[in-house]
This record gives C-alpha cells, sequence and structure tokens, in this order.
C-alpha cells in the first residue's frame, strides 16, 4: 500500500485559503441572518448579536411540517452533509446515509443540516467579522457550549417555521448536539438517533484535546490568534492537531491492518526523520488537507465546547433525572474498537433512559474502524438508522 503526500503550490494553497475565508464570510449555502433584536443567549453569560447560521435543505417539507429531519456534524464536518463541499470539491461528508433510497431519503423528509455556532463554512464563528470593530472576532468571541449551538440550531428551526422535529441525528459531537436537544427540548424532538458518543467528555479526550489546542497555540504564526488579520495562519500547529486527532479516530486493528509496519517508498529505513513508515506519511497527508479548510480558531473553540459537554452536572449528576419526563424514543448506536467514545458511554446513556422510563434501543455495531466507523460505508450500521427511522416513521404517520 502507497500513501502519496501531495504537495500542493503555493498557488493552490492561497487559492483554498481564500474560498475557505470566502466560505466563512459568505457562505454558498442558505444562510439565516439574526439581527440584534434575536441574541443568542450564551451559556458564558454574554450575549452573540448579530449572527448568522449557514445551512443546507433536502427534499420538501410536508404540509404539516412533521417531516423535518436536524444532522448534527461532528468536530470537523459542516453543513455539507450531503452535497458537494464547495472548498474541497468533495462529496458531502455522510452521503453514504442521506439521498434518494438511502436511510435519510430527501424523497421521504425533510433534512436540515447547520454549521455549528463557532465554526468555519459561515455560521458566526472566530473567523467572522465583529460589527463593533470590522475585524475577525477571533478570540473576542464568547467560549461557546454545546447547548449555545443546539439554542441557536432551535432558532433556525424556529425561523423555518417548525414546531417539532421528526428526527435528530448525529455522531461524535453530532450525537451531543442530539442529546442536547432531547434533554433541553424535550418536547420538540420525536426520535434521536445518537451515535458513537457519551453524555459527557471523558478526562482522556479532554486531554487529547490539550494537546491538541497547545500544538495551535505554540504555532508563531498564530498570533495571540489573531493570524487572519495578520495575514498568517497556523499551519503547522494545526496540522500537528489533527494529526493526534486522526489517531483517536481509528483504531489499532485497523492502522495495523492498513498499514502495519510498511515502509513509504522505500526498501530500507532512512535512518532519519522523513517519513520512513506509511502511517507517518498518512498522518502528514491528513493534517497536510485538513489545514486547508478549517479554521485554527474554530478548532479551539469547538473542541472546549466538547470538553465542557456534561448533560447530568446541572441535574445533581443524576443522567437518569436529565431525561425525566421526556416522550422521545431513542436508539443510541456504537461501535465495538472505539476507543474515544467506547460503548460503555452509550451504555450508560442507555441505562439513564431507562431509568427515565424512556423508549430506548441499542445497537452496538462489530468493527474494527474505530471511532470512525459512523462516517464509512458500514451496512449495520445504515440498516440500524433505517429500521430505526422507517419505525418512528409509521408511529408518526408519516
Amino acid at each position: 500500500m502507497t500513501i502519496e503526500i501531495l504537495q500542493d503550490s503555493p498557488d493552490k494553497v492561497r487559492e483554498t485559503e481564500d474560498a475557505a475565508t470566502r466560505e466563512a464570510r459568505m457562505p454558498s449555502s442558505l444562510v439565516a441572518h439574526f439581527g440584534p433584536d434575536e441574541p443568542l443567549r450564551l451559556d458564558a453569560g454574554r450575549a452573540l448579536s448579530p449572527f448568522q447560521i449557514a445551512y443546507t435543505t433536502h427534499g420538501t417539507l410536508n404540509a404539516d411540517k412533521s417531516n423535518a429531519i436536524l444532522v448534527c456534524h461532528a468536530l470537523t464536518g459542516d453543513q455539507y452533509v450531503a452535497s458537494r463541499n464547495p472548498v474541497t470539491g468533495k462529496p458531502g461528508w455522510w452521503s453514504t446515509l442521506v439521498g434518494e433510497g438511502k436511510p435519510l431519503d430527501p424523497s421521504r423528509y425533510f433534512i436540515i443540516c447547520s454549521n455549528v455556532i463557532g465554526g468555519c463554512m459561515g455560521s458566526t464563528g472566530p473567523a467572522a467579522l465583529d460589527p463593533a470593530t470590522g475585524e475577525p472576532y477571533a478570540l473576542d468571541l464568547p467560549v461557546l457550549t454545546i447547548r449555545d449551538m443546539v439554542r441557536a440550531q432551535a432558532m433556525l428551526v424556529d425561523r423555518l417555521g417548525i414546531d417539532t422535529l421528526f428526527a435528530v441525528v448525529g455522531g461524535s459531537m453530532g450525537g451531543m448536539q442530539v442529546l442536547e436537544w432531547a434533554v433541553t427540548y424535550k418536547d420538540r424532538v420525536f426520535a434521536a438517533l445518537p451515535i458513537a458518543t457519551g453524555a459527557r467528555h471523558s478526562s482522556q479526550n479532554i486531554a487529547f484535546h490539550e494537546v491538541g489546542r497547545q500544538a495551535v497555540v505554540a504555532d508563531p504564526e498564530w498570533r495571540a490568534g489573531r493570524y487572519i488579520l495578520e495575514g498568517t495562519r497556523p499551519h503547522k500547529g494545526l496540522a500537528v492537531a489533527r494529526m493526534a486527532a486522526h489517531v483517536t479516530y481509528l483504531s489499532e486493528a485497523a492502522l495495523q491492518r492498513k498499514f502495519g509496519r510498511n515502509l513509504q517508498d522505500r526498501e530500507a529505513l532512512g535512518f532519519g526523520f522523513d517519513a520512513d513508515f506509511q502511517i507517518e506519511s498518512y498522518l502528514r497527508h491528513q493534517g497536510m488537507t485538513f489545514v486547508d479548510r478549517f479554521d485554527a480558531n474554530s478548532y479551539l473553540y469547538m473542541t472546549r465546547a466538547m470538553d465542557y459537554f456534561d448533560i447530568a452536572a446541572e441535574y445533581g449528576g443524576s443522567l437518569a433525572e436529565a431525561f425525566r419526563g421526556t416522550r422521545t424514543r431513542f436508539c443510541l448506536v456504537s461501535f465495538s474498537s472505539d476507543w474515544l467514545f467506547p460503548t460503555e458511554e452509550n451504555r450508560a446513556v442507555v441505562h439513564a433512559l431507562n431509568a427515565a422510563a424512556a423508549s430506548v434501543s441499542f445497537v452496538e455495531i462489530e468493527t474494527d474502524r474505530g471511532h470512525d466507523a459512523f462516517l464509512l460505508d458500514e451496512p449495520e450500521l445504515f440498516d440500524a438508522i433505517r429500521g430505526f427511522i422507517s419505525s418512528a416513521a409509521r408511529l408518526r404517520g408519516l
């Protein structure tokens, strides 16, 4: 197996940076604008106003507005769930799941996917212009939480005239948003499908995020977060952060199966610090391609939001109490080789839902593909989602 590092020319990198910056300010997708009279109240005790949410939709909202499904993206995702990404040119990040004849079928459902607040693909984030200064917010943007992201999504759903969502679906950080929707808006979610997630971020996950953040801020081109204004980008630091994070998305078995100790484009060890091994080359490629499409400050904000996530914290530490009184139907999915959000963390949510007398089902999928399995072609995952959504649709009368 050969992994080739793609060496973009400076002009190509500059073009990609410009495209990413334009997308952050003027997204190609739909945009909902919220003026000074519609502030987003934040957990940090501040308000964000004005602000905007970039989003896409697929399908048609039915007459009684009962067929809407909100898809929540993970840490490095965006609103382009099933359509071409205007920065990378790649297909939608969950086009395996969303599309004609697929489990989330736009011929039957109205699919909504928004870029989260704090993101870098058109929703207000650190790369957006602060109306008070005319400069990028950078670190002047208040620190955000998963609940803040969900509040913003609820405002978008209100703007679309939808009272109750048929389903909310997402994996990883998207799964956190699903759980937050089910707790904060108990009467607005008919069915919830959190995948490969947990009710709080573990100390191990916080530790990995801190390594990534420190890699970003240690890059001299970070410039205390003001790199856009100063015409630089902390590409090296962000690439290292991505490399470290990407390891957590995989499993040892998958790494061994794909790469082992195979050498990269050589027959003997180089006795230097170039990429001797295929896994080194692969990780460097992951870091390189990531910096062309993602904002470094957004990475700081979004990892911090995941770290702060702890549903039970405001319910006396009782997760069951957080779900008390819910009428939402739940299906949780985990993967056997996911050590970022292991099965036992998903089961803890299932046990809490059982204690709260909620309707809940649970599927653990056997795979060696690790945490990222929720983004890959996993037939068992698609069968589980299709079965749950179809069953909920019958109950909903769709």
